[in-house]
């Protein structure tokens, strides 16, 4: 094979005790694995079958087209699609059998026309999609009467957090408390009430209700600078790998990749690594991340480019087809996708979803 190792490894094994943590921590709830963006890049046919072997409950998406191809690919665990278009058509939903989340009055109709099963998603202060808090009580209404009618059911009613301070998600559960109680005044009896993702999973018992929606948590990662997954004994699932695909003995003063905004302090060596910003590999974070180079961490240096970047590995015995470790479990001494989030200026959320499409997915 002529193209260079790049490989996002993912340890299926990891995922499992992962969903196990989480499970034993959100009882009696059950819990929603979250697979959309492919799997936060993870790859979401494999993940969604270990999740669904591991005890998940639920599958959730954002794209209905999501949900179809799990369903096309012959995954038949309960699943839920929240996010849609201005003038969304459920029929495909319905008949995959995929509920669908409802945030505005206009997709409370389109699914009536289809006949689906909802989520009422309800915006209780993050202000992104929801029912807005003044339309709460007329779709409300009109949803008891919809399905009175048999035109839809109701299974669930959902909201999000956003993570912003103990008193602002205080307060966003207190609204989500009143707004059950207002959908049940109206002749609404969801036997799903969701608020909780990976964050208030964690640390916020009364968010739990019935259902949680796990995501990040479930791919080893911290949902918040305030959580470190391997105290909670969750481990990375991702583990980026490449090859060294040149090295070269450079004198000090030897400029390195565009800009020259790296020159060497002394002779060194310099190890090229196949991965760019087309990977997912960020380019902010050039100069300031480390990777494992056959076992050892050394310094990223230079700009970071579309293809490549380098590595300078001092004296140590590198050669051609080392093993390069990108990210992954900090607790085996490797970079982890925390430190390169941190590096960009950014989340782990975002180190992982990015990875582009020349990166093979392969389960292990």
């Amino acid at each position: 094979m002529s193209a260079p190792r790049r490989e996002a490894r993912i340890h299926l094994d990891a995922l499992a005790g992962n969903l196990e943590v989480l499970r034993r921590t959100a009882a009696p709830a059950q819990l929603m694995a979250v697979v959309k963006a492919d799997a936060y890049g993870h790859g979401a046919l494999p993940v969604a079958r270990a999740a669904v072997e591991a005890g998940a409950d639920w599958l959730g998406t954002a794209d209905l087209s999501e949900a179809l191809a799990l369903r096309a690919a012959g995954v038949t665990a309960p699943l839920l699609a929240w996010l849609h278009g201005g003038t969304p058509d459920f029929a495909d939903a319905v008949a995959a059998g995929v509920d669908v989340g409802v945030s505005t009055p206009a997709q409370l109709e389109a699914a009536a026309d289809a006949g689906a099963t909802v989520h009422l998603k309800v915006d209780t202060g993050l202000s992104r999609n929801g029912i807005a808090p003044e339309e709460a009580t007329a779709v409300f209404a009109r949803a008891a009467e919809l399905e009175r009618a048999g035109r839809l059911r109701v299974r669930g009613l959902m909201s999000h957090l956003s993570g912003t301070s103990a008193e602002d998600d205080a307060a966003q559960r207190a609204a989500f408390a009143a707004v059950i109680g207002e959908a049940e005044s109206t002749g609404l009896a969801p036997e799903l009430r969701h608020l909780a993702a990976s964050l208030a999973v964690i640390t916020q018992p009364d968010a739990r209700f019935d259902l949680v929606r796990v995501g990040i948590a479930m791919y080893g990662l911290a949902p918040d600078a305030s959580v470190d997954p391997a105290v909670l004994g969750l481990r990375p699932v991702m583990r980026l790998v490449s090859e060294v695909a040149a090295v070269r003995r450079v004198p000090a003063g030897t400029g390195v990749s565009y800009g020259f905004t790296h020159r060497t302090e002394g002779e060194t060596t310099l190890a090229l690594v196949p991965l760019g910003y087309a990977d997912g590999i960020p380019r902010h974070a050039s100069g300031r991340a480390e990777v494992a180079v056959a076992g050892a961490r050394h310094a990223q240096v230079g700009r970071i480019a579309m293809d490549q970047f380098v590595v300078d590995v001092g004296d140590a015995p590198v050669g051609v087809g080392d093993e390069v470790v990108v990210w992954g479990d900090p607790a085996a001494g490797e970079p982890g996708a925390g430190e390169w989030a941190e590096a960009a200026g950014t989340i782990g959320y975002e180190i992982v979803t990015r990875i582009g499409p020349r990166v093979a997915r392969v389960p292990v």
